[in-house]
């Protein structure tokens, strides 16, 4: 039932503008794209950008490279995590029940073209895991060449690559239509695709993916999170200095160790980090991406829109911690009131790299703040120690390392 190039050609939408669609004129136009790198005019415009795309990113045309790179395990941790997932069984109402008895298969990916789910008809399964189209692969374009679900991610808009238009030859048995899936605020979550024959070739299985796509974020919308907890000069929202919560109205949530490590960091990061920095900074050489997003993503659901964003992640807006206190009534230069704001180290169990090294400099600003203090009294002028200990404590080049270095140098000789 699949395969047969009239039925391709029986069900392919009518050209528009001039444009074919047909298995026999796409495979002459791809035969001599790839023997003199020509594009024929007729030739679907998105299809003829997504074979450049695929040939500048050395895709090899006969053997599909849908990178794995996760286990089962780990697989199962990210995708239950995944604020798609519970979708699921919306998309297994809206598309998949049905997609069974027409041949077809669906999959849902992340924003990085990722498989999490692939579901459907068990013979057109078999097929497509002939080609590693199956959940855990990586289907984007750079990997495998023009596909429905990749070049969706590519193009971020709904697209059908039938038969032939695909780049990579074993893949093009198949036909796809995709969409992208956007969360409320807009923000990329991944993509919906429906694979198969003839059936994947009409102009249904486009219209179904477009309408499962908008009832999909019409439930997202319906589901957005709470506001992100806020918090004030007095309570700030999030704790970090010496265990971890996060207040939110009248109660505060314990985080876990991890949650809390991730909001220090993208804390000390107000531009954002990516997944790959954030799994440096958090363990480096024994933690991924994929763990980062499955961590970020089960604390959205915990704590609500906390963290913004993707690539990169940020903070929400106006999300303070008692870490932000402390360094405001420095940077005014109220010692006393960041002394007294300074409740213990910040999240003094982690033993993330990144965190570690914020705990030590945020230490070395208090200490150094409190010396400058000292020194500045009538006893600390004089007290060569408090001098010696503020000129390896303060900020190598600052005014106050100058300072401090002038007036141990003059107090030293003084001494001597």
């Amino acid at each position: 039932m699949l395969d047969r190039p009239a039925a391709q050609e029986r069900t392919a939408p009518p050209a528009r503008g001039g444009v074919v669609r047909d298995r026999r004129s796409v495979r002459t136009a791809y035969d001599t794209f790839l023997g003199t790198g020509t594009i024929s005019p007729r030739l679907d415009p998105l299809v003829a950008a997504s074979w450049r795309r695929s040939l500048c990113s050395g895709v090899d045309p006969d053997v599909p490279h849908a990178e794995a790179g996760i286990d089962d395990h780990a697989l199962d941790e990210y995708r239950a995590a995944h604020p798609l997932a519970p979708l699921m069984p919306l998309v297994r109402d809206l598309v998949v029940d049905a997609a069974r008895d027409d041949g077809l298969v669906v999959a849902v990916s992340d924003d990085i073209g990722r498989l999490l789910w692939v579901e459907g008809d068990t013979r057109t399964r078999t097929t497509a895991e002939r080609v590693g189209f199956v959940a855990g692969a990586v289907w984007r374009e750079e990997n495998v060449g023009t596909n429905a679900p990749g070049t969706a991610l590519a193009t971020r808009r709904a697209v059908q690559v039938l038969g032939a238009e695909h780049f990579s030859r074993p893949v093009q048995s198949l036909n796809c239509a995709a969409a992208p899936i956007r969360a409320a605020d807009g923000r990329l979550l991944g993509v919906l695709d429906v694979t198969g024959g003839r059936a994947a070739a009409s102009h249904v299985a486009l219209s179904l993916v477009r309408a499962t796509v908008a009832s999909l974020e019409r439930e997202l919308r319906g589901r957005a999170a709470a506001p992100a907890p806020t918090g004030g000069p007095d309570r700030p929202a999030l704790r970090l200095l010496g265990t971890s919560s996060l207040h939110a109205a009248d109660n505060d949530r314990r985080l876990s160790p991890r949650h809390a490590e991730i909001l220090a960091l993208l804390g000390e990061h107000p531009r954002g980090l990516t997944a790959e920095e954030l799994a440096v900074l958090l363990h480096p050489g024994a933690l991924s991406d994929v763990a980062v997003r499955a961590e970020i993503s089960r604390l959205r659901r915990v704590a609500g829109a906390v963290v913004t964003g993707s690539r990169p992640y940020r903070l929400a807006a106006g999300v303070r911690s008692d870490v932000d206190v402390v360094r405001d009534h420095l940077a005014a230069g109220r010692t006393t009131a960041a002394l007294a704001a300074y409740t213990g180290p910040l999240l003094p169990r982690s033993l993330a790299p990144g965190v570690e090294r914020a705990r030590a400099e945020l230490a070395a600003e208090v200490r150094s703040a409190a010396l400058d203090a000292w020194t500045r009294t009538d006893d600390g002028a004089d007290d060569l120690a408090a001098w010696s200990q503020l000129v390896r404590v303060a900020e190598h080049g600052s005014p106050l390392w100058h300072r401090a270095r002038a007036h141990h140098a003059v107090l030293d000789a003084a001494l001597r």
